[in-house]
């Protein structure tokens, strides 16, 4: 394992990765479900360097998607949430109802979506953000509110915040 922190508009970025250049975690500081850092193997910020390479390009509006090889560890709901919040498209939302939905769950699936989509180890690249209450409004992001929404007004266009 080793690890990269990059700055970005939202702050400096803690990237992790094993030996072979799989992603398997973005983290944000101050996020919560943070690992702890004696976790992440060694610090070289020169690891990654798809990853950093394909978040500055997101970041200025040159990048919409993402190819990084990622090595997500977690359950198999956890992980096909996370690989369903993939198909979200850029600049949208969905509910955390209407992603249970299209994963074929039953009714009222809504909170588990919401628990496995908190525990994403990838945020950015695997958009949790996109996901939002029922109502349309915003709820809680391991980054934070405020950035969540940064997230959510960079992909339509608006200015992202600084961090």
């Amino acid at each position: 394992m080793t690890y990269a922190v990059v700055d970005s508009p939202l702050g400096p970025l803690t990237v992790v990765g094993t030996d072979a250049g799989e992603l398997t975690g973005l983290y944000m500081d101050r996020q919560r479900y943070r690992p702890e850092q004696s976790g992440f193997g060694d610090r070289d910020d020169a690891a990654l360097p798809a990853v950093v390479e394909q978040l500055d390009e997101y970041f200025h509006h040159g990048r919409t998607t993402f190819d990084v090889p990622l090595h997500l560890v977690g359950t198999p709901f956890q992980r096909e949430v996370w690989a369903a919040l993939q198909d979200i498209p850029y600049g949208r939302t969905t509910t955390y109802g209407g992603l249970a939905e299209t994963l074929g769950l039953k009714p009222g699936s809504a909170r588990a979506v919401g628990l496995a989509n908190g525990k994403n180890p990838v945020s950015i690249i695997v958009p949790c953000h996109r996901l939002v209450g029922s109502t349309g409004n915003l709820t809680g992001y391991g980054g934070g509110i405020e950035r969540k929404q940064a997230l959510l007004d960079h992909e339509r266009g608006e200015k992202l915040l600084t961090g």
